[in-house]
């Protein structure tokens, strides 16, 4: 792979190179992508979807939005630590083509700040519960009637392929989705292959998939475009990572391992003193003691040790991806920035504590069931809906629920994959609490 082709500013549907020495300074292409990300209702009903604790009533946990903003900005230093050095050891990409540092910084975090933009309610268990609707529930029923890699699309539904149809899909009137930069579609793809085949692999990009087989042909021509490669000699839809995409996931573990860890304790979930101590043993080389001990309440010395542990874990992770750029150019680097980390032994511990005390909390498994039941039953009324007008056997009831759904819903359409699949993203685009209105309107508890 190569720069020039990897930070291409073109966008679906654009029949013109666009070329970065050419852009507005005031408004660049990438900055455009960040700003449509932002702007679109899809990011915005992040702020009512679960990050760690679903549907929690107090005003320090975080969401969905708030790691994505967060995610975005922790991306947005790697991404600029890493065009200074992409610069200089390049520096035609500057002095022939235009780009700067700060490029690379807002391509990272456009891809990071859409990063969870197509996870449904309730967290994992949200996907968990759409993929179980069709491998173990009522949706089983259609195995037979789909291809392998269309059923194998909803039994392991994944929030990364939902992103990116999100981010590209064609509907009335917004031809090509958002029209990011190809730059930037290919950083948000952190899994560049399609749900099959699944085989044994150590490498970080197959540890899921990203891609539905309604955009197979959007990410080839954005494959194409970009110059990824290949990751098999077969007719299987696998790539190596756009380059970014390392730093993006990068972000993401940082933050998730310290922020959702400070949500712990701040909630109670773990304590205090036990908590401190494994956030010291992250940062012993850089705290200054005296400044520390002279902070006098739980939520400041744990803001300033988590300064110091995202600080950090920055610098860790940019000079993991510049020892490690040409491999990762060539496609063969296959593990995380941080797998490489000498810190590794420290997050790991982080995160061990984290899904005990936290992850496994009993107010969080409790919420999650009702989130689970309440995913299976939107899906089966509106799937039954959707197949029985297809079908011409709606009832008086059927009709009525098609009347609550969108005109985007794919109702009509002769492909039963493109129905249950539209409706699957319909119920993930919903937030907590319109899930569980939703949910409560349809069961007939609307007045209660």
């Amino acid at each position: 792979m190569n720069w020039e082709q990897l930070l291409s500013l073109k966008r679906f549907g654009d029949t013109n190179k666009r070329l970065r020495k050419e852009q507005d300074e005031t408004r660049l292409g990438f900055e455009v992508d960040y700003d449509r990300i932002i702007f679109s209702s899809e990011f915005r009903s992040l702020q009512d979807k679960t990050q760690v604790i679903p549907l929690s009533q107090t005003d320090f946990v975080h969401t969905r939005l708030t790691h994505s903003l967060e995610v975005s900005v922790v991306a947005r230093s790697l991404g600029r630590k890493v065009g200074q050095k992409l610069l200089q050891k390049y520096p035609h990409l500057q002095n022939i083509h235009g780009y700067l540092s700060n490029d690379f910084g807002t391509i990272v975090a456009s891809a990071a700040l859409a990063h969870d933009i197509g996870n449904p309610p309730f967290g994992h268990s949200g996907e968990k519960a759409i993929g179980q609707y069709f491998s173990q529930g009522k949706g089983s029923a259609f195995a037979h009637k789909l291809t392998k890699k269309e059923y194998q699309d909803l039994c392991d539904f994944e929030g990364n392929a939902n992103g990116f149809k999100i981010l590209t899909q064609n509907r009335e009137g917004r031809e090509g989705g958002l029209r990011l930069s190809y730059a930037t579609l290919g950083t948000f793809i952190k899994y560049p292959k399609e749900s099959l085949p699944k085989r044994p692999s150590t490498n970080v990009a197959d540890k899921k998939y990203g891609i539905f087989q309604s955009e197979k042909s959007a990410f080839i021509d954005l494959a194409q475009e970009l110059g990824l490669l290949k990751s098999n000699s077969g007719n299987e839809l696998s790539f190596s990572r756009h380059p970014l995409a390392f730093l993006v996931e990068a972000a993401d573990d940082i933050c998730y391992t310290i922020i959702d860890f400070e949500d712990g304790i701040n909630l109670g979930l773990i304590s205090e003193e036990f908590a401190l101590e494994y956030l010291i043993n992250l940062v012993k080389d850089s705290i200054n003691s005296k400044k520390y001990y002279a902070l006098s309440n739980t939520e400041d010395r744990v803001s300033y040790l988590r300064a110091l542990a995202i600080n950090t874990l920055i610098n860790e992770a940019v000079n993991i991806f510049m020892t490690n750029e040409e491999a990762i150019l060539k496609g063969t680097f296959t593990t995380s920035l941080l797998q490489k980390s000498k810190y590794e032994a420290q997050i790991n511990d982080i995160i061990t504590l984290s899904i005990k005390n936290i992850y496994q909390s009993k107010n969080v498994v409790e919420k999650e069931l009702a989130g689970h039941h309440i995913i299976t039953q939107l899906l089966d009324i509106y799937i039954t809906a959707v197949n029985n007008n297809f079908n011409q056997t709606s009832s008086n009831y059927d009709a009525l629920i098609l009347n609550t759904l969108p005109k985007s819903i794919l109702t009509n359409n002769k492909s039963l994959y493109d129905r249950l699949l539209s409706v699957s993203h319909y119920v993930s685009l919903l937030s907590d609490s319109n899930a569980v209105l939703t949910y409560r309107k349809l069961q007939g508890m609307y007045m209660v």
